[in-house]
Formats: C-alpha cells, structure tokens, sequence
C-alpha cells in the first residue's frame, strides 16, 4: 500500500512560492504588482488565496498529478 504524495508536494510547493510578499504580491501598496517587498496586507492575501486556490485545484482535480513512493 503506497500513498499518492503529489497534492501534498504541490500544495506544499505552491504554498511557499505564492506566499505575499515572498516572491510578488498582488495587489501591492503603491504598486499594481511588486516584487521581494516582503510586506502584505488583507486584499493581497485574499487575492493569492484565490489563486492559490485555482492553480491547486487545476493541478490536482482537472490534471491529476500523482506521486507514489513505495
């Protein structure tokens, strides 16, 4: 019995690089979009949560990725 590690790589994957403020937010404070300012507020964490939240489940519904380790 073996177990499907591919939601879990990606989610913890995307989790990381869609982090606000880690890589880019969107939207920024002065800024439509910046990069490595390392600074949120709530409308950028919404706004990456849906993304999040999109890529995920395209990722793992619609394509299927699969990971079995033994």
């Amino acid at each position: 019995m073996s177990a499907d590690w591919g939601p879990v790589i990606v989610s913890v994957v995307l989790f990381i690089l869609l982090s606000p403020g880690l890589l880019f937010q969107l939207p920024a404070r002065t800024r439509v979009m910046e990069f490595g300012n390392m600074c949120t507020s709530g409308i950028a964490i919404l706004v990456h949560a849906v993304i999040y939240f999109c890529i995920i489940t395209i990722l793992i519904v619609a394509i299927g990725v699969h990971i079995h380790i033994n």
